[in-house]
């Protein structure tokens, strides 16, 4: 996109655009259905600005004022809904520049989605909103909604009410807007901005993402992603969205193997697009989830709850099975439930009935509902006056309260509905006073009541919904504060095929486009990644003499940039322990390889045998989008059958590989399980790294670099098998 767009989508410009005061609908009349949601949404959020229908011919339409033309306007408007077909979209932008329209919706189809000849129209669209300094969303595009504000240039049914909250939306998707809103209405879930992407052609999602991080009624945002279409903006704003301490939720869809890897290297099959984007949301602190309610319960979790500041959870509920529920979910999500200080139980044990035990998690059993136990009076109960004990308990770092059940109505009884709105208004105030976090939950995912949300919306509380989403809403709020600040953002992409520098020496010998021999790979390596000794024989004397030098017993293999599975045409022998088997083996390995049509055979690689200690997988492939990963995980013939694997973007440096390496699942087989020695995890990390640096030494040209198996045994670290692919030239040592 040119700069003269770009300047056309900043924050400045699109805090106007999601705050028109005042909506021109283009296209409008009585027979448009897109016109008639519009002005339905924008009378359920009592948008109260100028609303005018512009068409040629119609006389009427809803009951708005109506003109012909966008200049026939008394003012120009803040902002026009371009609701006319296709042909006609950049004859407004025209109209729009002549009158000083600053912003508009296109809901036309048929641009970018439709093909080639879609996208050449789209980029006349957007090079002649430029040209008529007009910001656009869309095309392909409903609209948007601003809770605060009440603007709603919104084209689908819009659920009332709604409710203004701390919640920004954008979606990849026209129709799932009115999903979201849905389940936000019923779970009373306040929202600020919504709205829908449609094509992008001007206006992004990071774009909109770097709007909601600055603006002041946004606290967290959710994200529908489809793709990520510019990888290194969406890192830029993620990384601000941490410093500014607003988490992104993202469900991101659509998962397929990367079909542009080595199919030579094991790290490509590690690393699907997928699981590369896994990894580049994990680094950005982006929080990912599976599913729309997961989505919207998570940001609400974190939007409308003060942040606990560590795992130790208090649990207070009317059900022990509740408590078993979550003491379940607990161990899953990494909490713990400590018990209470002998004074907090002591002081929680006086308000229950003497068959109930006062731990943590506290059941106060059905008998807590009732607000007379213990000679009290008022319209708290025995679980309320148990949280105002809990939250001042020292073993604590917040308190998930499953106290409050919302009634389908006000009860029609007027000490009990006096009551249950006391006890509300006295949960929100202790919440806000309360030295930790006190998170509400309900026990079962439910709609709530139109009387509940009320309830709920006018004292600023939010509870999750159901202890399964809730739990798991909480485990990404603590692990998102934990991460928060350590996000590495993604470099550009550099140049093509042909643009490598090789490992900056330069003056060397001439690498074609492919695989390269071992050799070759060896040698790229070293003074950066530890390689197992060995060298390179011409002939059986000389296999016999490295054999003697690097210690038998040794593996041979042959060495050919045209064979990269050696072991497939008998390319390889372990386990050689004498002169004799060097020599037999050293025949058998060479003759194998001039078995392979049109291969050049740089001679047989002689190399230790090594045993014991652990065998990793450490590799970089190379991802369209995003750039250089590195895989890192049990190495091996494990590799793929268990497919224990950690992924980052490069760069990284050894504090992070460690972090990757904690990740793993055969963690425990580096740190001396079952007796084994354990592994020098600094020496690995450094290793690591160092084949990360060689990676990005090869900028532009590199296909694949891995090391399989990474031999790691105490603080011996070897690549003891090398593999490298490049797409151009390289120059080798």
């Amino acid at each position: 996109m040119t700069q003269a767009a770009r300047e056309l989508v900043t924050t400045e410009r699109l805090r106007e655009f999601f705050a028109p005061r005042s909506i021109a609908l283009v296209g409008a009349s009585d027979n448009s259905g897109w016109a008639r949601l519009i002005v339905a949404s924008c009378a359920t959020t009592g948008f109260d600005g100028p609303l005018t229908a512009v068409h040629p011919r119609a006389t009427s339409a809803f009951g708005l004022p109506v003109v012909r033309n966008l200049r026939d306007l008394p003012e120009p408007a803040d902002m026009a809904f371009i609701l006319a077909p296709l042909q006609a979209v950049e004859g407004i932008l025209d109209d729009m520049g002549e009158t000083g329209i600053p912003n508009g919706v296109v809901l036309a189809s048929g641009y970018r989605e439709v093909g080639p000849r879609g996208r050449a129209l789209e980029d006349a669209l957007v090079a002649r909103a430029v040209a008529n300094r007009v910001t656009i969303l869309g095309p392909n595009c409903l609209g948007f909604i601003n809770a605060h504000t009440r603007s709603a240039p919104y084209a689908l049914t819009l659920p009332a009410p709604l409710t203004a909250g701390p919640v920004g939306v954008a979606l990849q998707s026209g129709a799932l807007a009115s999903v979201v809103l849905s389940f936000a209405k019923a779970h009373a879930i306040g929202l600020s901005v919504l709205t829908s992407m449609g094509n992008e052609a001007m206006m992004k999602t990071a774009d909109v993402l770097d709007y909601l991080v600055e603006d002041e009624a946004t606290k967290v945002i959710c994200l529908f992603l489809e793709e990520i279409g510019d990888p290194v903006a969406f890192a830029a704003v993620a990384a601000k969205a941490d410093r500014a301490g607003k988490p992104i939720v993202a469900l991101k869809v659509g998962s397929s193997p990367a079909g542009q890897q080595a199919a030579m290297a094991h790290t490509g099959s590690v690393a699907g697009d997928d699981a590369v984007v896994d990894a580049v949301l994990r680094q950005l602190n982006v929080i990912r989830v599976t599913s729309l309610e997961e989505l919207l319960t998570t940001g609400a979790a974190l939007g409308c709850n003060r942040w606990p500041g560590g795992r130790r959870m208090g649990v207070l509920t009317l059900s022990g099975g509740s408590n078993d529920i979550i003491a379940d979910a607990a161990s899953a999500q990494g909490f713990q439930i400590p018990a209470f200080t002998e004074h907090t139980a002591t002081a929680i044990g006086e308000l229950l009935p003497s068959f109930a035990s006062a731990q943590n998690p506290l059941d106060v059993t059905g008998f807590g509902t009732l607000a007379n136990l213990s000679g009290r009076t008022g319209p708290l109960t025995a679980v309320d006056h148990a949280l105002d004990l809990a939250v001042q308990d020292p073993n604590l770092d917040f308190v998930l309260f499953c106290g409050v059940t919302l009634p389908e109505a006000r009860p029609p009884d007027e000490t009990m509905a006096s009551a249950l709105e006391t006890r509300v208004e006295w949960l929100a105030g202790r919440m806000a006073s309360a030295p930790i976090p006190v998170i509400p939950a309900a026990t079962t995912c439910v709609d709530i009541s139109a009387y509940g949300r009320g309830l709920l919306t006018r004292h600023g509380l939010n509870m999750l919904s159901g202890l399964d989403l809730g739990m798991t809403a909480l485990g990404h709020m603590l692990r998102w504060t934990e991460n928060r600040g350590r996000v590495r953002t993604v470099a550009p992409r550099t140049a093509g095929p042909g643009h490598g520098h090789g490992n900056g020496n330069g003056n060397g010998t001439s690498q074609a486009a492919g695989p390269w021999s071992e050799d070759a790979a060896r040698r790229l390596l070293a003074g950066r990644v530890p390689v197992v000794p060995g060298g390179l024989a011409g002939s059986a004397d000389e296999a016999v003499e490295i054999a003697g030098r690097v210690g038998l017993p040794v593996a041979l293999k042959i060495c050919s940039a045209q064979i990269t599975h050696k072991s497939d045409i008998g390319g390889v022998a372990l386990g050689l322990s004498s002169e004799a088997e060097v020599r037999a083996g050293y025949e058998k390995v060479r003759a194998a390889g001039a078995g392979v049509p049109d291969a050049l055979l740089d001679g047989v690689l002689v190399t230790p045998m090594r045993s014991g200690g652990a065998e990793l997988l450490a590799g970089v492939t190379v991802d369209p989008a995003f750039g250089p990963v590195l895989a890192v995980g049990l190495g091996g013939i494990w590799v793929e059958l268990l497919r224990d694997t950690s992924l980052r973007l490069l760069p990284v440096d050894a504090a992070e590989v460690k972090r990757m390496l904690s990740e793993l699942r055969g963690l425990p087989l580096l740190q001396g399980a079952r007796g084994t020695r354990a592994a020098n995890l600094d020496a690995v990390a450094e290793a690591i790294a160092g084949l990360g640096e060689v990676a990005l030494s090869l900028d532009g040209t590199l296909r694949a670099l891995e090391v399989n198996p990474l031999w790691v045994n105490g603080d011996q670290v070897e690549a003891l098998d090398v593999l490298v692919v490049t797409d151009g030239t390289e120059q080798i040592p």
